[in-house]
């Protein structure tokens, strides 16, 4: 599973399971909340009630209005009748209140009810119910009753405080209110807090999202990097046209990831030069292990006493592999001085055609000396901005290695057109499996004569002088010989 993926099924997850537990206390608190204001309020009302009452009790015209059934005879009940038929019209935080909804009963001590504000339960047994029962033994008396069993919303809240007629419990006044008066503002806080909800989530999970992908794309660029600066693995080539990796910059990420790039780039300039110069040395020794043995070995036969043929050959021999050596040492300077280099400096229009010529100028002797002709065709070729003497180094490599592999007495043809130039001689060309490698430091093949006196180097730095202008290095064989191509990038080119 990605990083991705998990970081957003984690989060999810998590954030899931706290929104559910969040929204479930919020939604379960919120009606009970609503019920204990509503009771703390009623507790005030009935106390208050009972006070106005006791007087009517005491002097027994509570007990006359229940026998004429109709609370005539008490003050008290005709107060509390007018409050019920009161007209009310009232803006409650966006509700309209357009009824009173409080019933009012009063009991004597031995729970009969002496007044009800609605009529229903005068002269009846309240004795039992919780409400009067528990006040009648001095304790706080409250019940809640469903008018529906099956219907939470048929309940109403009943409250009761005593009636105090000197100093002892002479009866019970109980406040009963419906709950569905207040489930409107109860359904009301519950949207709210639903959609609420809601919206907290997803403002979290939209959160989450720009965390996650923020997370996963610099936690990429550093893969990236990181995979862009290590080495060849084992059993790769490494490539001498890749860019230098100091050249990479550094992802610029913040805090922890930040302080990993940097140690990642300071680990990699330690073991890219590490590798190079491994690399470098190992390839040098197996390269020089050849000539270096065969002056040995002339040198050792020389102190003998030989004949002079014999040691004119032996010095020869000598003198052969000194210049082998001298050319390895050479041809590695200059690569290493283009391997060093990110892109080529050419500000001028350099034209293709006299780079060409003055290529064959500088081998025109060696091809002399092996009976080779260097003939020059084609357009004058285009210019642009390359550097000049870069761009001759690698014709100039391109036709020495010509002539080591062209037969005596052919020629070596350069061709020029537009931002391309061609080297074809007719040699025995190359290996279909060795094709790939051209280019590679080091890697040689047999020569016509069956000696493997190159080193693999001048193609190598074709391949860099290529890289630097951004170009490449084609090769493939012709019947006969071998066609090196240089496509120079077309980009800013002028003629």
């Amino acid at each position: 599973m990605r990083l991705g993926i998990r970081l957003l099924f984690a989060f999810f997850l998590i954030n899931g399971i706290a929104a559910f537990f969040v929204l479930r206390v919020f939604m379960a608190e919120i009606k009970p909340s609503v019920r204990e204001v509503m009771e703390d309020m009623m507790v005030d009302t009935a106390n208050i009630l009972a006070e106005l009452a006791s007087d009517d009790l005491a002097t027994g015209r509570l007990a006359a209005s229940a026998a004429n059934n109709n609370g005539s005879a008490s003050p008290f009940a005709q107060h509390v009748r007018r409050y019920a038929t009161r007209p009310i019209d009232a803006a409650i935080w966006g509700f309209s209140k357009q009824s009173l909804d409080y019933r009012i009963y009063v009991t004597d001590r031995q729970g009969r009810v002496l007044f009800d504000s609605e009529n229903r339960a005068i002269g009846a047994d309240y004795s039992q119910w919780r409400d009067v029962a528990r006040t009648l033994r001095g304790e706080y008396g409250a019940r809640s009753t469903r008018d529906v069993d099956s219907d939470d919303t048929t309940g109403v809240m009943h409250v009761a405080a005593p009636i105090y007629v000197k100093g002892e419990i002479a009866g019970v006044l109980t406040v009963a209110k419906p709950t569905r008066t207040v489930q409107r503002f109860i359904d009301r806080a519950e949207r709210k807090v639903f959609m609420g909800g809601l919206l907290l989530l997803a403002l979290s999970a939209a959160v989450g999202v720009a965390v996650t992908l923020w997370m996963v794309w610099n936690v990429r660029r550093l893969r990236d990097y990181a995979l862009s600066v290590q080495g060849p693995a084992d059993g790769e080539r490494h490539d001498p046209d890749a860019p230098p990796t100091a050249a990479l910059a550094v992802p610029q990420v913040p805090g922890e990831l930040g302080d990993l790039a940097r140690a990642m780039d300071r680990m990699r300039a330690r073991l890219e030069g590490h590798d190079y110069i491994e690399g470098y040395v190992r390839a040098l020794t197996h390269e020089l292990k050849s000539p270096v043995a065969a002056i040995r070995g002339a040198g050792e036969l020389l102190q003998d006493d030989l004949p002079a043929a014999d040691r004119a050959e032996f010095a020869t021999q000598v003198v052969l592999q000194s210049e082998r050596l001298q050319r390895i040492i050479d041809r590695l300077l200059e690569l290493s001085k283009l391997e060093q280099r990110h892109h080529a400096e050419g500000r001028a229009p350099v034209a293709l055609h006299d780079c060409a010529e003055a290529a064959i100028g500088q081998t025109r002797g060696r091809a002399a000396q092996r009976g080779i002709t260097l003939a020059l065709s084609g357009s004058t070729g285009g210019s642009g901005p390359w550097e000049a003497e870069l761009v001759t180094l690698a014709l100039t490599n391109l036709l020495d290695n010509a002539i080591d592999f062209a037969p005596e007495g052919s020629a070596v043809v350069v061709q020029v057109e537009g931002s391309t130039v061609a080297v074809q001689d007719s040699g025995p060309g190359v290996p279909d499996y060795a094709l790939p490698r051209l280019g590679e430091r080091f890697f040689t093949t047999a020569r016509p004569g069956g000696e493997r006196s190159g080193s693999g180097l001048g193609l190598a730095i074709v391949r860099r002088v290529m890289a630097l202008h951004g170009g490449q290095m084609l090769v493939h064989n012709t019947t006969p010989g071998l066609r090196v191509v240089l496509e120079f990038a077309p980009r800013g080119a002028l003629g």
